[in-house]
């Protein structure tokens, strides 16, 4: 599998497990965005500073291409789907304790 198919893949789980499995709609919540505006500039910022350096490198053959801060894109789509998944997951557990 491709980094990018990888990327695409958890998020797609990531947003079926909000709807569906959860049932936290993460997605709905202006809390959830408003959380996202925030660790995105950091995100952005930790990417950018390993894949200028070479600290973080990628093989060409396994993204698409298109970076964002000198990061593929899939890094964003990845971190995304890491971000919905693991704050559904605390709503969800939450609930349980």
């Amino acid at each position: 599998m491709t980094y990018t198919q990888i990327a695409f893949l958890a998020l797609a789980l990531s947003v079926i497990s909000d709807g569906f499995l959860t049932k936290s709609r993460m997605l709905t919540r202006r809390s959830f965005w408003t959380s996202y505006a925030i660790i995105l500039p950091f995100q952005l910022l930790t990417n950018w500073w390993l894949t200028s350096r070479d600290i973080v490198t990628y093989n060409p053959d396994v993204i698409i291409g298109w970076r964002i801060a000198s990061a593929p894109v899939e890094d964003l789509v990845f971190g995304f789907a890491l971000i919905l998944g693991i704050l559904q997951l605390w709503s969800y557990w939450g609930k349980k304790l």
